[in-house]
């Protein structure tokens, strides 16, 4: 399915309000984590793992679209069911999801880092998620705008030095302290990725791109 010839927008709520232009009202939709709680959501869950339906566009448009459907017309965007934690993934380690994100090989000194891929292919390792956006938009036929996201660089290196999520980010701020250049490499190293990672998602579809603080991005499910 090409990214391109996509259905004419009905509601650019949204997009006027990112473009920060005067709006009748704040844009509504559901996010992610709030979807989770739909029964059609829990029902696709029994089935199937939570990477799982990441790694699935089938599963990854069924999900995203679920809010729009159950509450057509209330919303004005969809989001694109993922994780922020498919870049640590795609660089090389290892996400589960027990219930909440755990690595269980985290990065404790710099040694770890040559556990990482030296080269992201970005497309080959995150193509299943470009191929989510554009068969979404396609099939939202125009209701609402498509959100996309990634994880900050902060907030990806916080989880893959903390081995999962944290309240006072200690691992993470000692790397700050004790390993000043070898933080700046890698932060570095997980910003080029991010930024292929949304080029490829406006090339895929997504009409506005969202970077989740650590905060903000817990819980998964």
């Amino acid at each position: 399915m090409a990214a391109t010839n996509f259905p004419p927008l009905k509601n650019d709520l949204l997009l006027r309000a990112a473009r920060g232009e005067e709006t009748e009202r704040a844009p509504v939709w559901v996010m992610r984590q709030a979807g989770r709680y739909l029964p059609e959501f829990r029902k696709v869950r029994e089935k199937h793992e939570f990477f799982e339906i990441c790694r699935s566009p089938p599963l990854a448009t069924e999900i995203t679209l679920q809010p729009v459907q159950r509450y057509s017309g209330l919303l004005d965007a969809a989001i694109i069911f993922s994780d922020i934690l498919v870049i640590p993934q795609a660089m090389g380690m290892e996400v589960l999801m027990s219930p909440g994100p755990f690595f269980p090989a985290p990065l404790n000194t710099p040694d770890d880092v040559q556990k990482l891929r030296p080269h992201v292919d970005v497309d080959r390792e995150l193509g299943y998620v470009f191929r989510a956006l554009t068969q979404t938009r396609h099939a939202l036929r125009g209701e609402v705008p498509l959100i996309g996201f990634s994880g900050a660089p902060w907030t990806l290196f916080a989880y893959m030095v903390e081995g999962g999520g944290s309240k006072t980010f200690q691992k993470a701020k000692t790397w700050l302290f004790k390993y000043p250049e070898e933080s700046k490499a890698l932060l570095m190293r997980i910003a080029d990725v991010c930024v292929d990672y949304l080029a490829g998602q406006v090339k895929a579809g997504a009409q506005v791109r969202l970077s989740p603080s650590p905060s903000s991005s817990l819980p998964h499910h």
